[in-house]
């Protein structure tokens, strides 16, 4: 499975260099031009290793593009707003990068046609993603924002879904403050549902 892939110990120095050489092809030939065989031939690596590393070409490319495994959520900043800001600008930079860009609707259309694509997806970089998020709102429970227990899907789908249909649907423009205005949002929303317990 990709998430026993994704979760083994692994040569950083061989990651590095098949996730530059990804990135590379990516921006030369577009997802669909993009084989794995390409890609450890320009790594100089045999493809059972990136095999080892990804289940997929799906997955080389957005570990490539937008995040891998190893992501960790903003440093505490204080706040739950400040937390959700801090973590909205690494979103959207993510998510903004050319390569990004590329990848994201082909990745889109391919988990449409792959029900496996989507639970390998859930089991690893979404999981990670909401690890962070999981972080973000138990910071703001201990400090007395939130009553214990809160789920952080709902933080996960207030944060990624503004984003996604802002860059990849609407085309509309993100700044620093519209990031600011979600922040104050997402947050406000969250203590206020809280607070009905």
């Amino acid at each position: 499975m990709a998430s026993q892939r994704l979760g083994r110990p692994r040569d950083t120095q061989i990651d590095g260099t098949v996730l530059a050489a990804a990135r590379e092809m990516l921006t030369e030939v577009g997802f669909a031009g993009v084989t794995m065989d390409a890609v450890a031939a320009r790594a100089g690596v045999g493809k059972a290793a990136i095999y080892r590393r990804f289940g997929s070409k799906a997955e080389l490319l957005f570990a490539a593009a937008v995040h891998g495994m190893d992501i960790e959520p903003p440093p505490d900043t204080g706040s739950l707003r400040g937390d959700i800001r801090a973590m909205a600008g690494l979103a959207h930079e993510r998510l903004s990068a050319p390569a990004a860009r590329v990848v994201t609707p082909a990745l889109m259309t391919e988990m449409g046609r792959d029900p496996a694509l989507v639970a390998r997806f859930q089991d690893t970089f979404i999981a990670q993603e909401h690890k962070d998020l999981t972080e973000i709102v138990r910071r703001a429970e201990a400090r007395g924002e939130l009553p214990p227990g809160q789920d952080p899907t709902l933080a996960h789908l207030l944060l990624g879904g503004p984003l996604f249909l802002a860059l990849f649907a609407f085309h509309h423009p993100v700044d620093g403050p519209l990031l600011d205005d979600l922040a104050t949002v997402i947050a406000e929303g969250l203590i206020a549902k809280g607070r009905e317990g």
